[in-house]
């Protein structure tokens, strides 16, 4: 396993529950700023695995990248019991609800 990949495993690990992290926010404070996609794949692949709380990474708009209704309806459905309001079934308020990690974390 990459230093990366073990950074962005440790920082989704992290996020505490009713708050979210964009996959670019990930990605800078995993020591990659343009590895969004990376992110992405990191957490398709070893989400299961390592236990992660896949739902509360979100892309920079604040909404639910997952385009599948099912995995859409499920990341809605876990944001929601940890208090995340949703508007029209995709977005989450970043001003609210973005977790600010400290930088030696």
């Amino acid at each position: 396993m990459t230093h990366f990949t073990e950074r962005v495993i440790h920082i989704i690990r992290c996020i505490p529950e009713g708050k979210v992290m964009t996959y670019g926010q990930i990605a800078r404070h995993a020591g990659s700023p343009r590895a969004a996609r990376q992110v992405v794949r990191i957490l398709h692949a070893m989400s299961k695995k390592h236990r992660l709380p896949w739902h509360r990474v979100i892309n920079a708009k604040g909404e639910i990248a997952i385009m599948d209704d099912e995995g859409s309806h499920m990341q809605s459905f876990l944001l929601q019991a940890e208090g995340v309001i949703i508007t029209d079934q995709r977005y989450i308020s970043l001003e609210h609800y973005q977790y600010q990690m400290q930088e030696d974390a």
